[in-house]
């Protein structure tokens, strides 16, 4: 399906070196932001406070939310179960016990309602938190190592590499974003930036696809212009898919509150990289690293040649 046609091919891979400059400078200020400020972990990943809370009319969370931020307590409120019922995740401060800082909140949100009624606290430790890192840093690998062997055996080893540091350059950048305005890094951040790297992938894969087909098509072309029409070739399918994505994430960025807000932020900054990396990053390096057509095009196997010269003779 297509809503337009380009008739004349764009030459993206012109300005590649341009766009990969930066690329590369993006990258390293990702970094830069990672290591000198580090991510603004949610409870999930230090440890802290868990503290249920139930009303005998449906809450509002947003209410509730503004009651503990007035008193100066910031965390997380969610419903639970229920839309009586609300979930609140706390930082623990130094030296303080999580029945302390419960009795505080649960005063807290009396003085707001009375029908305020404490149902559970329980307390999350750090140890929790470092076993999380752990898995999703290895859910990362693993994910890497799996899509590199992907194209690896579908295509060529350059297609997969030049994916998956495009795919890492993605994930980078999503991550110094968080670093540099500390926004805070919960779990469905993670499984936001889990997604982004299938998701970019597959683009990568979209377009991969057509430069092996157009190899085999155009006889006359070399590869960057095999390239440029590959990608030129695929624009419409990826406006398409992209904006209908991207439609969707943009309403739970508005109307998803704060329990969305950040996954749909770092599924917004994935997608939009996601398309920039599949046309300046991977292609680029498919390009440098020496794709050629006799990769995929395979010589014709001719005949027994002993058969014919005795045929002739």
């Amino acid at each position: 399906m297509e809503f337009f046609k380009i008739r004349r091919t764009i030459p993206f891979m012109r300005y590649a070196l341009v766009f990969n400059v930066i690329s590369l400078i993006t990258f390293l200020a990702a970094v830069f932001f990672l290591v000198h400020k580090g991510l603004n972990y949610s409870i999930e990943f230090t440890g802290g406070t868990l503290i249920e809370v139930g009303y005998k009319q449906p809450a509002d969370v947003d209410r509730v939310r503004q009651a503990l931020e007035a008193a100066g307590f910031k965390g997380e409120v969610q419903n639970f179960g229920s839309s009586r019922d609300v979930l609140i995740r706390l930082h623990l401060a130094k030296d303080q016990s999580s029945s302390a800082l419960s009795q505080k909140v649960i005063q807290v949100l009396r003085t707001d309602n009375a029908e305020a009624e404490l149902r559970r606290v329980e307390f999350v430790g750090p140890q929790v938190g470092r076993e999380l890192a752990e898995y999703g840093a290895l859910a990362l690998l693993v994910t890497a190592v799996g899509i590199v062997l992907y194209l690896w055996l579908r295509f060529e080893w350059r297609f997969g590499l030049s994916a998956i540091i495009a795919n890492l350059h993605d994930v980078v950048i999503i991550l110094g974003c968080f670093a540099l305005f500390q926004w805070e890094f919960s779990l469905p951040v993670l499984a936001a930036v889990l997604a982004v790297l299938g998701y970019s992938v597959n683009e990568s894969v979209v377009v991969f696809d057509r430069v092996r087909e157009n190899f085999r098509k155009m006889r006359k072309a070399d590869t960057r212009e095999v390239i440029d029409a590959s990608i030129t070739g695929v624009i419409s399918r990826t406006i398409i898919t992209h904006g209908c994505t991207q439609a969707m994430v943009t309403t739970m960025l508005i109307f998803g509150g704060p329990a969305l807000h950040y996954f749909a932020l770092a599924l917004t900054i994935g997608i939009l990289f996601g398309i920039y990396s599949s046309v300046f990053v991977a292609s680029p390096l498919v390009m440098w690293l020496g794709a050629r057509r006799d990769q995929f095009i395979k010589p014709a196997r001719r005949r027994g040649r002993d058969e014919h010269e005795g045929a002739v003779v």
